[in-house]
């Protein structure tokens, strides 16, 4: 199986010094300051009347700006539309109808991290691939995803702290690295996993890129046995290191769009199975490359095109909007995702449309 979903369960934690805060800085990217997501106070790590998904939605438009008509996050991106194809073989740990054999519509979103719509593309940006599965009876399934095979922090007080650590100061507009450095001896879980994510670097597009769902969830299946999973999508476009620049600002869509034109492009989704003693509450942990992993479809995008109203525009990819046959874990950084992204679609719900900008190839509108 790919080892690409499950990378070694301990890495080096790296010396803290001025140094190697620059370097995680660079590593991680956008992400040091805005996530995947938003989080709130949840497990009851964080005083409630300090933190609140208003204050952290507020946060994501201090340091990027406000934006009206744009998410909070991942502005910038692109809507596509293509199928996912069940193998089958998820049915032995869920009961879910997305992993029974056969052919299902999906929605999708590529995007890159951070709140300015407008942002050039850059390689060191953290990928996002948001999914919608539209299964029988109503159900749905969404997922959003990224292209690190671990995240940054373990808990929203760490993430939040991170954010505060990482804002750009006003004399020089770049992050202070004694401040950082500061953080990181605080949270030696996230020093080890910027470490990680170095050692996994970019690939040319988003086309052939990995993502990873990085939180655990829990499947049950039909014996009522239940198992932690996570899950990761690998592509099956070969993988090349990144051009060398100039590129053009938009080039990782342009290139996205070019490789669609081409003929469809498609991703494994591979489910690696916890085993008893694997941190569910963890997302800066990976588990062992032991793990069994299951070959459970292939999601084929086969267009993408401008996020119109009633696509990708208007799905907020809400992590906790699960299907029968699979549950939350106890990742404290679920229910944190969930709330800040409510927050946020229903900001950007109740503003103005944007002025249309600029498209590329006739597809793109960045919303």
């Amino acid at each position: 199986m790919d080892d690409a979903t499950t990378p070694p369960v301990q890495a080096p934690r790296p010396a803290v010094s001025r140094r190697s805060a620059l370097l995680g800085l660079a590593a991680v990217g956008a992400i040091a300051a805005v996530d995947v997501g938003g989080f709130l106070c949840a497990a009851g790590t964080l005083d409630a009347d300090a933190l609140t998904p208003a204050r952290l939605t507020d946060r994501f438009e201090e340091v990027a700006g406000h934006h009206d008509g744009f998410r909070r996050n991942h502005a910038k991106g692109v809507g596509a539309t293509g199928y996912f194809t069940a193998t089958g073989a998820g049915s032995g740990v869920s009961t879910a109808s997305v992993f029974r054999a056969g052919r299902i519509p999906v929605t999708g979103r590529f995007s890159l991290s951070g709140g300015n719509p407008s942002t050039p593309d850059a390689d060191a940006t953290v990928r996002g691939l948001g999914l919608a599965f539209d299964l029988p009876d109503g159900e749905q399934w969404r997922t959003a995803m990224i292209n690190t095979p671990v995240f940054p922090d373990r808990t929203p007080d760490g993430f939040y702290e991170r954010l505060l650590a990482s804002k750009p100061d006003p004399a020089t507009g770049k992050p202070d690295p004694d401040r950082m450095a500061a953080f990181l001896s605080r949270h030696p879980e996230t020093a080890a996993a910027m470490n990680l994510i170095r050692q996994h670097p970019p690939t040319s597009g988003l086309d052939n890129s990995t993502f990873y769902g990085l939180n655990a969830f829990h499947c049950t299946n039909d014996a009522g046995v239940t198992v932690p999973v996570r899950w990761t999508l690998v592509p099956e476009q070969p993988a090349r290191s990144p051009g060398l620049p100039p590129l053009g600002r938009d080039y990782l869509f342009d290139a996205l769009t070019a490789a669609v034109s081409r003929g469809t492009l498609r991703w494994r989704m591979l489910l690696t199975i916890g085993q008893p003693g694997d941190r569910t509450d963890d997302a800066t942990r990976p588990w062992p490359p032991t793990r069994q992993v299951l070959d459970v479809g292939t999601v084929t995008i086969e267009a993408v095109r401008t996020e119109a109203p009633h696509n990708a525009r208007d799905l907020n990819f809400d992590p906790l909007i699960l299907p029968t046959g699979i549950a939350p874990s106890d990742d404290p950084l679920l229910s944190a995702r969930s709330a800040v992204y409510t927050e946020s679609f229903t900001r950007r719900s109740g503003e103005p449309e944007p002025p249309p900008p600029v498209d590329v190839d006739g597809v793109r509108d960045d919303r």
